[in-house]
């Protein structure tokens, strides 16, 4: 391990006790797997398609592919000034507002979990079919719970094997995506180009452009989890440029790849209404119909392992946040949710809180689509936060935060950030609105709950990190 990174850690006032084995691919595939473009677009296409029709998906995933890029360009330049497994939380205390990051950090916290709920109870419904069983609610939950758990142990046992699986992971979304759209466009009759700039919406909510915000859940749901590549920076090595590196990457490569899937399928449908009407999901039956049913077979194969993948990751990215501002005693048992295992150098005890939250929140609504919603509202808002605050912060001569990165946007920042905060706040507006109308009722409750433990009790305890009230580390 390079003797800068040690230092640049101490520098936050904060020891080196996470394993950092991470190279610059590893740290990508994390937040590549947390978006895992055979997650979203293959669980919510339907969603998608009942809202714009073949607009939606031909138009609406490029628009909110750029719009995310911007986000992430904005938070990759604070990662490079601020590499610590706090990320936003961290960000958020730095720029001067160490009480709002507790807030910021729970959010996060929340979304991340109501995430992992969502994607892997997707798993569960995609593998109930391989083993023969119906879908009632209780194997439901059970399959549900046995993936979780899973997960858990193997984030506990080492970040290595996390990681080897995430590169794994990589390929399997990757090469999986290339050769469906391979054998679609090779085999399968094809709708005309024209058929993408249909404008259908189906789903009762009028007038067209506002079903077709709402249709963009299903690419904003994919484009979530890429701050996983700033939460394991404390793992990565050189992480002042590969966790950066690891947060855009992520984002880019998975529009470019989803985007071909969705063309691919959106081309391949031979009868919409026929479509809309099917029990199966939506990409399985179009493959079902257009090659042949073991295509659809092997699709819902490869969905649930990007699946299962996508949810390893996202307990990782989860378990370092919770690790984090535990240390800074911003948690409840912050003394037990601190510990490293001296071992295998993963937070265990802050990994199985995880799961546990998962088990919880897959209880308290098993509506896909509302977890969904609420994951990506309580994220956009976690992201959203830093970003208004390094907008603030930016002074015309330069000298500011940015002086602590060696990632940067230059004069273009100021510019990328005033239009991620703007578009995050329209798309949190969007998400919220029926029929998703319970995320905004749960965020409303998620921030009255946080109120309230903040002035009952956090208040008292909770000052933030050390470091972010004394004068900025020096780069190293």
């Amino acid at each position: 391990m390079p003797v800068s990174d040690k230092a640049a850690l101490a520098g936050f006032g904060y020891a080196q006790e996470l394993f950092r084995s991470l190279g610059g691919f590893s740290n990508f595939a994390i937040s590549f797997s947390i978006i895992s473009i055979l997650t979203g677009a293959v669980t919510l296409f339907g969603y998608g398609f009942e809202m714009g029709g073949p607009l939606e998906m031909s138009l609406g995933w490029p628009l909110a592919t750029l719009a995310t890029l911007t986000i992430a360009l904005s938070m990759a330049e604070l990662c490079s000034a601020y590499p610590t497994s706090g990320a936003m939380y961290h960000w958020t205390a730095a720029l001067g507002a160490p009480r709002l990051a507790w807030f910021v950090a729970w959010f996060n916290i929340f979304g991340l979990i109501a995430a992992q709920a969502g994607i892997n109870y997707s798993c569960a419904q995609f593998v109930l079919p391989f083993l023969g069983w119906e879908a009632t609610p209780a194997r439901l939950f059970l399959v549900f719970a046995f993936i979780t758990v899973n997960q858990g142990a193997l984030n506990h046992f080492g970040v290595r094997l996390v990681a080897i699986l995430n590169d794994v992971s990589v390929a399997v979304h990757i090469v999986g995506v290339v050769v469906i759209a391979g054998a679609v466009f090779y085999f399968a009759p094809l709708q005309p180009v024209s058929f993408l700039a249909q404008a259908t919406n189906t789903s009762g909510h009028s007038p067209y452009w506002w079903a077709f915000l709402l249709g963009l859940l299903q690419a904003h749901w994919t484009f979530t989890g890429f701050d996983g590549s700033a939460h394991m920076a404390e793992e990565t090595g050189d992480p002042r440029r590969r966790a950066p590196w690891g947060v855009v990457l992520s984002v880019a490569v998975s529009g470019v790849v989803g985007y071909l899937l969705l063309l691919a399928l959106t081309l391949a449908i031979q009868d919409p209404s026929a479509l809309r009407q099917s029990s199966t999901p939506a990409p399985i039956a179009i493959l079902q119909t257009a090659l042949s049913p073991r295509a659809g077979t092997a699709l819902g194969a490869l969905a649930s392992m990007a699946m299962w993948f996508c949810g390893l990751a996202a307990l990782a990215s989860t378990s370092r946040t919770i690790y984090s501002l535990a240390r800074d005693e911003g948690t409840p048992l912050s003394h037990l949710l601190k510990r490293v295992d001296p071992r295998h150098g993963t937070p265990g005890w802050a990994i199985w809180t995880v799961v546990a939250a998962a088990l919880i929140a897959m209880v308290w609504t098993e509506a896909v689509p509302v977890v969904t919603s609420l994951s990506t509202v309580a994220l956009y808002i976690a992201y959203a936060i830093p970003v208004v605050l390094a907008l603030r912060a930016r002074r015309p001569d330069g000298r500011d935060w940015t002086q602590l990165a060696v990632w940067r946007l230059g004069r273009a920042g100021r510019y990328v950030n005033a239009f991620a905060v703007v578009y995050t706040a329209g798309i949190c507006v969007v998400l919220m609105a029926p029929p998703n109308q319970l995320a905004a009722k749960t965020a409303a409750l998620l921030l009255t709950t946080l109120l309230i433990l903040w002035f009952l009790r956090a208040r008292h305890f909770y000052r933030g990190p050390a470091w972010s009230l004394d004068p900025l580390p020096e780069q190293p």
